[in-house]
This record gives structure tokens, C-alpha cells and sequence, in this order.
């Protein structure tokens, strides 16, 4: 795990990007539609079985669209530790953890 703290959190709408200022100074820049690809809930990943810490390598490969389900309607906290979303399509199961965002923005990392 990387345990990186985020100092900043911005949804940009018009770029349809969620930005992350991380402490040591990364900047994430995540596009909803891959935030929405790599949903992390137990519906969206198949099963409680399939559910991990770190997004599904597939997710980096495929296709991202602009569609009404990658439209973000709402961020909420989730205790200390991230973030769940609300998508325009009603669809808002899944928590990810600063460690899943971060992993998911910079999967070298």
C-alpha cells in the first residue's frame, strides 16, 4: 500500500476529470469514465471473490467512453480513508480508498 494522504480533491465537470494533490506532490488526474471502468464495488467486479485492493489491470486497456453512466453526479467522504461516487445512471456502491485512487492514477507506483 502506498498510505499517501491526499491534500486536495477537485471535480472537474467540464473536463469530466477527478484531480487528486497528493502530500508528496503527485497530482492525479483521473477521468470519470476510468474511475467508472474500475468501479470497485462487488457488483461491478463480479462478486465479493473478485473484489482486490488495486484496480483490475484490464481497466488501464479498455476503451473509455463518454456515455450518461460516466457522468459524475456526486462525491461523498467515506470516513478517513476515500471517496464513494454517485454516476448520473443512479449506479453508487462502490468506496475508493486513497490507496485505490492513487493506484489507479499512477499504476507504476
Amino acid at each position: 500500500m502506498n498510505e499517501h494522504t491526499p491534500t486536495g480533491l477537485k471535480a472537474d465537470r467540464t473536463e469530466r476529470i477527478l484531480q487528486i494533490d497528493w502530500d508528496d506532490g503527485f497530482r492525479s488526474r483521473i477521468p470519470f469514465p476510468l474511475l467508472r471502468a474500475a468501479c470497485p464495488c462487488a457488483q461491478c467486479r463480479g462478486g465479493h471473490e473478485n473484489m482486490r485492493d488495486t484496480p483490475d489491470p484490464d481497466v488501464f486497456t479498455i476503451p473509455l467512453q463518454n456515455a450518461r453512466e460516466n457522468e459524475l453526479a456526486d462525491i461523498q467522504a467515506v470516513g478517513n480513508y476515500g471517496i464513494t461516487i454517485a454516476w448520473a445512471d443512479g449506479h453508487k456502491f462502490g468506496i475508493y480508498t486513497w490507496d485505490y485512487l492513487r493506484a489507479l492514477s499512477d499504476p507504476e507506483n
